[in-house]
């Protein structure tokens, strides 16, 4: 197997793979040929963690279990090359050597085409207009590829955002406030992913880090600075994505104590230096209930927090680590990430996916059910403290403790766009704004 190499474990390596906690969750593991697969790029840390479907199940013959669970991977394919040719892709048979054709990849990310496939295979991608072969690819992990480069949108002649950007929070605003139901007090909440998602995720993203592609942006509006700084994107392959979905489902719900349907999984997404994220709220009928999930950052010099408006429109500020996850109820409340991610060759890496009770795509419009928490409105006074012994206190000491760690110093309480328009000026760059001190 040439993308395979076997090792016997023993001693520390051993009890690492097979006599940790993680092996807890797979009951049928072989006590007589344990055996697991490392993922290509996962981070030290994780390696003793793998996903249950990565250990030897001793029901199944080895031979199926190491095709299936090592050498099979997921890859997809999106077409840059031009717009006016599809590309025909064929597979080349390893056994001889025969180019098969398979389809005709059409041009942009919704024509995105994700096979399942095995290591050591290799792809040939020919122009159906010219037959020039434009890219061979050999399956050397689960992935996404790009054949060209998508090219640069266009910007308006007018490049004075501030009214679009002013127009765009109004409606947030407007958005946030048609959503009735809600399912916890503040409306987020801060947790951890288990291990051995962390690990798949991570290694995915080391994997294909060198394959991103610049997100399509074309009349998607003005939720992130896409004129300023090229916003990446990494594309999930389906079977991935669907494991994922579930995995997380699980712990979304619960948060909120539903039931839920997944609905949604965007990313991922890799900001880099100068990004910015407008305030906003997703969509309604949706995107009840969703998890931020922080899957790799480099290069930054200052935290780059998560700013979430409770539901008393107070601004929260969220840092986020590797593997951290941010529940939130993104229709109801109001999030983004406004300051610009500081650092030189920043980047900052995200997976978005999103729930909605099972079965009601009009849950928004309905009363909480019994059991409910309610929404954390009142909290006494609060005080910024210059400096505090308590990290786990925050910069921000209320009366009413439920109010948690992560209150915004600035003390904002958001009660119309307008509010929000303000506080995206405040933290912006210098360049072209008024002074500070007039805000």
């Amino acid at each position: 197997q040439p993308f395979r190499e076997l090792y016997a474990v023993s001693g520390e390596a051993l009890s690492i793979f097979f006599g940790g906690t993680g092996i807890a969750d797979v009951p049928k593991i072989s006590q007589d040929c344990p055996a697991a697969c490392l993922e290509r790029g996962v981070e030290k840390s994780q390696v003793g963690t793998p996903l249950p479907s990565l250990y030897f199940d001793r029901e199944q013959k080895f031979d199926a279990w190491f095709t299936t669970a090592c050498n099979k991977a997921e890859q997809c394919y999106i077409n840059y090359h031009k717009k006016d040719a599809s590309l025909k892709v064929y597979w080349v048979n390893p056994y001889t050597n025969e180019n098969r054709f398979t389809n005709d990849l059409q041009y942009g990310e919704k024509h995105t085409h994700c096979i399942e496939t095995w290591l050591g295979h290799e792809f040939i991608f020919e122009d159906s207009e010219t037959g020039e072969i434009v890219m061979r690819h050999t399956i050397e992990f689960t992935g996404v590829r790009a054949i060209g480069v998508l090219p640069r949108q266009s910007l308006p002649t007018n490049r004075d955002f501030h009214e679009r950007i002013k127009s765009t929070l109004n409606g947030e605003w407007r958005r946030q406030g048609a959503v009735q139901r809600t399912f916890s007090s503040l409306g987020f909440a801060k947790g951890r992913l288990p291990e051995d998602i962390f690990g798949t995720l991570g290694a995915y993203y080391y994997n294909n880090r060198n394959f991103t592609i610049r997100e399509e942006w074309d009349g998607k509006g003005v939720f992130v600075n896409w004129w300023e700084v090229d916003v990446h994107f990494i594309q999930l392959p389906w079977g991935l994505k669907q494991m994922l979905q579930e995995r997380l489902k699980t712990m979304v719900e619960e948060w909120t104590g539903v039931d839920l349907e997944e609905t949604s999984m965007y990313g991922l997404r890799q900001y880099e230096e100068g990004a910015r994220l407008l305030t906003h709220v997703d969509r309604t009928t949706t995107h009840a209930a969703s998890l931020i999930v922080n899957v790799a950052q480099g290069n930054v010099t200052e935290p780059w927090a998560v700013e979430v408006h409770d539901h008393a429109g107070r601004l929260h500020q969220v840092n986020m680590e590797p593997g951290d996850i941010v529940y939130y109820e993104s229709a109801k409340c109001l999030h983004g990430r406004n300051t610009p991610l500081k650092g030189p060759g920043a980047y900052y890496v995200n997976l978005f996916t999103h729930y909605r009770p099972t079965g009601d795509a009009n849950w928004y419009k309905k009363d909480n059910p019994e059991g409910t928490p309610d929404p954390l409105i009142e909290i006494g006074d609060c005080k910024v403290e210059e400096s505090s012994n308590e990290p786990s206190q925050g910069p921000v000491i209320c009366e009413n403790s439920n109010i948690g760690p992560y209150l915004s110093p600035s003390l904002l309480t958001a009660t119309s766009g307008d509010d929000l328009y303000q506080w995206w000026r405040r933290v912006g760059p210098m360049e072209n704004e008024l002074d500070r001190d007039e805000l």
